[in-house]
């Protein structure tokens, strides 16, 4: 079997768990449209804003860390192991006595200067606490079970985490409210706390099937022995605080805006307009599914195979159908934009009491393509970083992540109180192509790959005209956007088809 075919292999199995799971989750946007209220989203989105930055920092850049050093130590996994996931351990119990000292602090930041629903906030961010320490117990033990080669195992907790999180969300949003309105069973209970339309239950929902992911991963977690390595560990630590800045950093880029929105916004439209662009952003969640399946394939592909002698060759193969694949994405969803909005935030308008009422989540379909290219401008950065990776020289993700995170916020600080949430994904594109081209650049001047730049950029330059005729020009026909989809996807098969039949076809 070809190198590229096993990628591909190892790709699609991922990549299959990654969209079941992500389209049973997907489920959870338009329960969320209908069932809670804009502003209610806009908490939602805010929150987890937040939540990402410190995800990243409990994480402590030790995923990646993991792989490049099992591949250095391949003799020596289990104290890998027991390093990379006691230092994360270390990392979360400080951070968590931490916020339990100052939790009133956190409180106020989390409501932003709010003088309400002080003890609604006070029920988020305990929840969030659990949230945020049951996730970073789990970041080894999955990068483990991916460094195995356990795709199936990976895909079994990803699904049953996601399951069980949405049946607990139909049970606080529409159950009870079912239970109580037909008074079966314990209604009378229920309705001596039951708050309809709170996002809070959303949160607690999150934080149960966190807790029981735990459980699902106790056989990894088990293995862990409790010896540690000091020498090897300066070393990890050496290698991953660079990426643990970069990571930071690239959390800022993807979610500090919603936190900026929330802050810099009047109190009167902040949640509002936080929530749909929250909303809305989960349109462009198609493009980022496939981009997170290949992340979870590629990054211990790419350490695997980094002593292989056409390593380069086989890099700058994967680039070429990555960009190929995420172009023709991105012109499928922009050329069903109306469908998916109609999915998943409704229709555009609603009769109530013989009015026609415009669906306020419809008002911010405009950030669909620019959130769309600067997910693939993101994907591309992945695929580009295995060059810091490989060659330890991790502090030029930092670097490019930090320049990155600057623009983000600089740039938001000064558009976000005259344009609000375009602003914010204008500035999401711009951060990341900033990143794309920066990686790009040092990374031929330090460990060259032979990309193929001209074809690479045909394909998305080609994609970008398309989304902009599809979208502005022909104002989001549905039936033009999918005969540019079908042109495209056509001739890209046309162009690459000897190649694809060499990988695939060729025994």
């Amino acid at each position: 079997m070809s190198t590229a075919k096993k990628f591909a292999g190892q790709t699609a199995i991922y990549g299959l768990s990654t969209i079941i799971s992500r389209m049973i989750y997907f489920i959870l946007t338009p329960i969320y449209a209908r069932a809670l209220p804009v502003g209610g989203n806009g908490i939602f989105t805010a929150m987890y804003s937040n939540a990402a930055i410190v995800n990243a920092v409990l994480a402590f850049g030790m995923e990646t860390t993991y792989f490049r050093y099992l591949q250095k130590h391949e003799n020596n996994k289990q104290q890998v192991y027991n390093n990379a996931f006691g230092l994360v351990i270390a990392v979360s119990i400080i951070f968590l006595l931490f916020c339990l000292l100052f939790l009133d602090n956190v409180i106020d930041f989390a409501k932003a200067g709010s003088v309400k629903d002080h003890a609604d906030y006070a029920f988020y961010v305990e929840n969030f606490l659990v949230i945020l320490v049951a996730d970073a117990f789990c970041v080894i033990p999955f990068a483990k079970i991916r460094a195995d080669g356990r795709p199936m195992k990976f895909a079994f907790v990803k699904c049953t985490n996601i399951v069980f999180v949405v049946l607990l969300n139909l049970f606080f949003l529409y159950g009870i409210p079912f239970i109580i309105d037909y008074q079966l069973p314990g209604a009378q209970w229920m309705i001596g706390w039951y708050r309809p339309h709170w996002v809070g239950y959303v949160f607690l929902a999150n934080a149960t099937a966190s807790v029981f992911t735990i459980f699902l991963l106790l056989p990894e977690i088990f293995k862990v022995k409790l010896r540690f390595d000091i020498a090897m560990y300066k070393e990890m630590f050496l290698y991953s605080y660079p990426i643990l800045i970069a990571n930071i950093s690239f959390i800022i880029n993807e979610a500090l805006d919603k936190t900026m929105l929330k802050h810099m916004l009047p109190e009167a439209i902040s949640d509002r307009d936080v929530g749909i662009y929250g909303i809305c952003a989960k349109i462009a969640i198609f493009l980022s599914i496939f981009i997170n399946a290949f992340r979870l394939g590629a990054e211990p592909f790419f350490f695997s195979h980094a002593k292989n002698k056409n390593s380069g060759d086989t890099y700058a193969r994967i680039m070429n159908y990555f960009v190929i694949t995420v172009a023709v994405i991105t012109v499928a969803v922009v050329a069903n934009v109306n469908i998916l909005a109609a999915l998943i935030i409704g229709k555009e308008t609603h009769l109530i009491n013989n009015h026609i009422v415009n669906n306020p989540y419809w008002s911010g379909l405009g950030v669909v393509p620019l959130l769309l290219f600067g997910y693939l401008s993101l994907g591309i950065y992945m695929n580009l970083s295995v060059w810091y990776k490989l060659s330890d020289q991790t502090k030029y993700g930092l670097y490019i992540s930090t320049i990155g995170a600057i623009l983000t916020i600089l740039l938001n600080w000064i558009f976000i109180p005259k344009y609000s949430y375009m602003a914010s994904a204008w500035i999401s594109l711009i951060a990341y192509a900033s990143m794309m081209i920066m990686s790009y650049l040092w990374g031929q001047k330090n460990y060259p790959i032979p990309y193929n730049l001209k074809k690479n950029l045909a394909y998305i330059i080609s994609s970008a005209v398309l989304v902009y005729l599809s979208f502005y020009v022909f104002n989001r026909n549905i039936f033009i956007g999918n005969v540019f989809l079908l042109i495209f996807g056509g001739a890209a098969l046309y162009f690459e088809w000897r190649n694809l039949k060499a990988i695939f076809i060729k025994k």
